[in-house]
Formats: structure tokens, C-alpha cells, sequence
């Protein structure tokens, strides 16, 4: 799918000012030379390709997983780089990059738990692209429960045999390595008994199923897993011990590098809503302009959110329960910014991609329907909300109903 994110400064403060500007600089003027591919998700093969190959520019530039040592081909980034970082490809409209599950997720995790052979053979290959990894966590019981999980791995030999299904994988149907948790002692409490392997996603027993999201693209999968071997040097961390491996992948997967684009792509969406509104004379309505206004109080409360984070981590503080707060407020202005824009630029807004009439071909629609998933990605709004109230508010927790 094509972008339509324009580049170029916002109306709007920045998170980062005072940070690092020589490594601000390096970055903007890497970019100038290698402009990104307009895509924004990858809906067919030739567009993974396309993404693949941009990763492999960003990883001959060692932009790709800046923040690892640079002992596994990183930069040892800090924060404010990462979030220059974030911010500066959000602002050229650079795509995700197809790889982004194995750079977030698997490389931090084999930093931490990996052998030195599973770190020299995967990560190399997870920075440039070359091996696309997907996350095998959830089942269809077993989202925010995670301890529930029932895919099997049976121990024979040399090898797992691997029976059960997964769901919501990120570009599974473009990788070729997936990081799952299996139980492998089925008479073990929840929480004891399931290893983490990784899993060759062309293996004979794999099928992953695209599934059609209410956007038309299919960016996530299921995974079925039908005795499935996985070589026992396949098995990472301890055998047993996956959800304490697992707790290092969902650190990272939780961390708070995302709301320093999502600012950026937030600001830009902004900019181009007040574009359209002036172009189409729209804002001579008043109630246009207090819309407006207060989408831009929504915008700049979140990059306000966003560099106090980045303070508090500078200064080596915990985030805890407060990231809560940022979330859910995400989650919320994201839908409002989208129903604000459906709302004042009228029913041409509605019209999908590929429709001549289309405001602006076709992004807002895309991005009202996408912002629904926003109140429930990383932790619904609901938990959000009882994590504020228990931990940071210290209100007493409802009683159950028994």
C-alpha cells in the first residue's frame, strides 16, 4: 500500500530538543541520500520485498537496531537517539521495517538467553533482513493470559515435535523463523513448564493463514503447527524456564520506543488534516476550527506525556504503572484524531485507497479503522484504566462477584 505521510517540521514542539543533534544531523542527512519506499504495510510479496530490501539500506548504514551493543552490529544507542531515531523516520515516512519482530524482540532475547552459536548464526541475519522472524506467543485462549498456553512440545530425542496453534503473528506469512513458547512439561504449574524455541517457519507440519483485518490487509496471521521437529539446539534459554525468557521479549515488546514515532506520525496526520481543512475552505465553520483546536491540544498533550517519559528515563527512573497513562492516552487520541478528520472533511473521507474521490487517497478512512485496535494492542484500555486506579491512584479493587 502506498503512504501518504508528507515529511517536513509540524506545528508542534519537539520531545528531544536539547538532545543529541550531531547524531540528529548523521541521521538527516543519511535519509536525504536514501529516501524510503512509500509503502505502509506489506499487503503482497513484491511489497515484502520491498521492505526487506529497505532493511538491508538501513543495515548498511547501521541504522537498523541502533540501540543494540555494538558488539552484535548495533550502535549502543541511548534513549534520545532512539528517539530521535523513531521520530526522524516517522517524520521522512519510513515504513516499519519487515524485520521489526526479530530486530524488538528476538535479538534482545538472545542477547540475553541465547548461546553464543544462536546468537552468531541469527543475529547477523536478523539486522539485514536476510532472516524474518514472527512472534508465536498468543492462542486463540491465550492472549493476556499467557500462562494458559496448550501448543505442545514433546521431547524425542534430538528433536521437539511441536502440536498447536497460534495467532495474531505479524507477518508470518513472510517469515521464515518464528520465536514460540511451548509447553513442554504439561504437569507443571502454568507458569513453570514452557520453553521457548525457534521455529523454521518452512518446516513440514507449518500452515500460517492470513487474516483479513477491517482495513483490507491481512498484516497479521494464524499459525498452525502440526508435529512439527525442531532441533533441541533450537531451544532458547533453559528448558522449562520460556516465561522467564519471555518476560525479556515482552520488556522490549512493552517498552516505550513506539510512542516517540506514533508522536511524530501523529503530529504529521495533524498537519495534513489542517492542510486539507484550509485548501477546502473548511475552516471559515467555526466549529471546523474548535475541532481542529482540540485535536491539536490532543497531539501536543502527548508530546508533552512523551518527553517527560524520556526525562524520567534519562535519569534512570522505572516507568512502572505511570506508562499506563500514556498508553491510554494513545489509545484514545489516536481514535479521536481519525473521527475528527472523517467527521470534518465529509463523506469523501470514508472512500477507500483507490477510489478517485477519496480525501487524500484514502488515509483517513485506513486510519479510523486502524485506531479501533489501539484500545486494545499492549494491553487493553480497560487494564489500563485498573492499573491506573489500583497503582497509581491507590483506589481499592472492586470485589468479585461470586
Amino acid at each position: 500500500m502506498t503512504s501518504t505521510v508528507r515529511s517536513g517540521r509540524s506545528r508542534f514542539g519537539d520531545s528531544t530538543s536539547g538532545g543529541d543533534e550531531p547524531f540528529r544531523a548523521e541521521l538527516c542527512s543519511w535519509l536525504a541520500e536514501h529516501p524510503p519506499p512509500r509503502i505502509d504495510v506489506a499487503a503482497t510479496p513484491e511489497e515484502a520485498d520491498v521492505l526487506r530490501e529497505w532493511q538491508g539500506t538501513l543495515d548498511s548504514g547501521r541504522w537498523v537496531g541502533i540501540n543494540w551493543p555494538e558488539e552484535y552490529g548495533g550502535r549502543g544507542a541511548s534513549l534520545t537517539q532512539v528517539a530521535v531515531y523513531n521520530q526522524e523516520l516517522a517524520r521522512v515516512g519510513a515504513p516499519q521495517i519487515l524485520g521489526r519482530a526479530g530486530v524488538s524482540l528476538v535479538g534482545p532475547t538472545l542477547m540475553a538467553h541465547g548461546t553464543e552459536v544462536q546468537r552468531r548464526q541469527w543475529m547477523p541475519r536478523i539486522l539485514s533482513g536476510a532472516d524474518i522472524w514472527c512472534q508465536l506467543f498468543s492462542e486463540p485462549d491465550a492472549g493476556s493470559d499467557l500462562a494458559s498456553l496448550t501448543t505442545r512440545g514433546e521431547k524425542r530425542g534430538d528433536s521437539y515435535v511441536i502440536t498447536g496453534q497460534k495467532v495474531w503473528s505479524s507477518y508470518a506469512r513472510f517469515a521464515n523463523w518464528g520465536i514460540a513458547l511451548v509447553r513442554t512439561d504439561p504437569t507443571a504449574p502454568p507458569h513453570k513448564g514452557i520453553s521457548m524455541l525457534a521455529v523454521p517457519m518452512t518446516a513440514k507440519g507449518v500452515e500460517v493463514r492470513p487474516l483479513r483485518q477491517i482495513t483490507g490487509e491481512s498484516e497479521f496471521s494464524e499459525v498452525f503447527l502440526d508435529a512439527v521437529e525442531v532441533p533441541v539446539d533450537n531451544l532458547i534459554g533453559p528448558e522449562h524456564a520460556g516465561w522467564s525468557v519471555a518476560n525479556t521479549t515482552l520488556a522490549n515488546e512493552r517498552g516505550a520506543t513506539f510512542v516517540w514515532k506514533e508522536q511524530v506520525l501523529h503530529e504529521v496526520a495533524f498537519d495534513l488534516l489542517a492542510d486539507t481543512c484550509a485548501e477546502t475552505g473548511r475552516l471559515d465553520d467555526p466549529l471546523v476550527r474548535q475541532a481542529l483546536a482540540q485535536a491539536w491540544i490532543d497531539v501536543e498533550i502527548f508530546r508533552l506525556h512523551n518527553a517527560r517519559t524520556l526525562a524520567r528515563l534519562e535519569r534512570g527512573e522505572e516507568l512502572g504503572p505511570s506508562s499506563s497513562l500514556v498508553k491510554l492516552f494513545w489509545a484514545g487520541m489516536s481514535q479521536r484524531l481519525y473521527a475528527t478528520a472523517t467527521s470534518v472533511l465529509g463523506p469523501d473521507a470514508l472512500l477507500m485507497p483507490g477510489d478517485d474521490d477519496a480525501v487524500d487517497r484514502g488515509r483517513w478512512v485506513l486510519g479510523l479503522l486502524g485506531s479501533r485496535a489501539t484500545s486494545i494492542m499492549g494491553g487493553t484500555s480497560e487494564i489500563q484504566r485498573n492499573i491506573i486506579g489500583e497503582r497509581l491512584l491507590d483506589l481499592p479493587r472492586e470485589p468479585r462477584i461470586k
